[in-house]
């Protein structure tokens, strides 16, 4: 780890709970996974309305004069921004990063196909958005905004996220050795 006080997982910290306070006062609690949840229901609603108003699931969402729907995707347009521009910042600073960006225990397990390593990281983005909408929220909705606000449903659902990632990731990456 770094000992530059400007890349501190403290400072990371104390800044998203500064930034999480303030969007929470601002809009409203931080969360992605409903949003692709409130746009389906604003195009349903827009399209086939009797649909979007008979079925259970797309009636709670979607209104016509749901503002959330321009947030929520600057939200994921950030996440995406940001993201990408922190890896091409700190590209150097990543421990793979002289292995040609693939970490060494992946390409290890499963050989070095980018194919297969891109592959892996959209299913399992695709598992974790469909486990999102079944919880009521995703990692940010429940882990960072619902856990700052003592929601019990949160601090339930962020065990079991651990520990279901821990047993995955045993499960994945356990030696081919006896």
């Amino acid at each position: 780890m770094s000992d530059n006080p400007i890349l501190s997982w403290k400072v990371a910290g104390v800044a998203l709970g500064l930034l999480l306070t303030l969007a929470t006062f601002l809009v409203k609690p931080l969360g992605v996974s409903t949003q692709f949840v409130v746009t389906d229901a604003v195009v349903a609603h827009q399209v086939a309305p009797q649909f979007a108003e008979n079925n259970t699931y797309l009636s709670k969402y979607g209104e016509k004069t749901d503002w959330s729907v321009g947030y929520g995707w600057m939200l994921v347009l950030g996440m995406l921004v940001g993201g990408g521009l922190t890896a091409v910042v700190f590209r150097d600073r990543q421990p793979e990063a002289d292995q040609g960006s693939m970490p060494a225990m992946w390409v290890g397990q499963f050989g070095a196909s980018r194919m297969k390593r891109f592959g892996a990281a959209f299913l399992g983005g695709v598992l974790l958005l469909f486990g999102a909408r079944l919880a009521g929220g995703c990692t940010s909705g429940h882990m960072i905004s619902g856990i700052s606000q003592l929601a019990v449903g949160s601090f339930i659902f962020g065990v079991t996220t651990f520990a279901v990632a821990i047993a995955t990731a045993k499960l994945l990456y356990r030696s081919t050795q006896s």
